[in-house]
């Protein structure tokens, strides 16, 4: 049996300021780092995992390198098929300047953002690469909200019709004979443990 533990990066300052990030480079803000060690924490007393594969985008890269101090090995390799749905035209901006600049069909317009359908077949090419070439181990995946959303849904649409991940959430995906099973989805509970939050 194959395990990926899918992961969401920590917080950035554009999450909550409510920024389009997509591709854009945004970094971790200090609560960020703080629930990505939160999740290293969680990690680390749980079950063994065998390696890391994270985006190359500095809040995944980051959020990745935390856990993967925590567990006493280094960041397997960095792939660009798991980087952030690229948001085109509306990157760096709040919906309030959408609806400004675009009105309220903006979702309509060819704002050269990448389709749901090419971020979710870079995302499943990935998980597809990982069962050939990582068959039997566990593999942590630290990526993007709406990359590991599409993801999911294209895997296992009859599963997973609406996706939202929180920063720092883990998602557990096992295959068995070719089944997909998922048996933990955005799962955020070593933040409720921490007074930080």
């Amino acid at each position: 049996m194959t395990t990926i533990g899918l992961v969401r990066h920590g917080i950035t300052d554009w999450n909550i300021q409510g920024i389009a990030q997509g591709s854009a480079d945004i970094p971790l803000n200090e609560t960020g780092r703080q629930q990505a060690e939160a999740l290293a924490e969680r990690l680390s007393r749980e079950e063994d995992w065998d390696l890391i594969i994270s985006s190359d985008l500095s809040r995944a890269k980051e959020t990745a390198e935390i856990i993967g101090k925590k567990l006493h090995f280094p960041v397997s390799h960095f792939d660009t098929r798991l980087r952030e749905r690229s948001g085109g035209k509306i990157e760096g901006t709040t919906e309030k300047e959408r609806l400004e600049k675009w009105g309220a069909d903006w979702r309509e317009l060819d704002l050269a953002m990448e389709s749901r359908e090419e971020a979710a077949d870079r995302g499943l090419a990935c998980i597809e690469d990982i069962l050939e070439n990582f068959s039997g181990q566990r593999v942590l995946i630290v990526s993007h909200g709406a990359l590991i959303g599409l993801t999911l849904k294209k895997l296992m649409p009859e599963k997973f019709q609406e996706t939202s991940m929180d920063n720092t959430s883990i998602t557990i995906l096992k295959n068995a004979e070719s089944q997909w099973n998922c048996s933990l989805y955005n799962c955020t509970v070593h933040l409720q443990k921490s007074e930080s939050y």
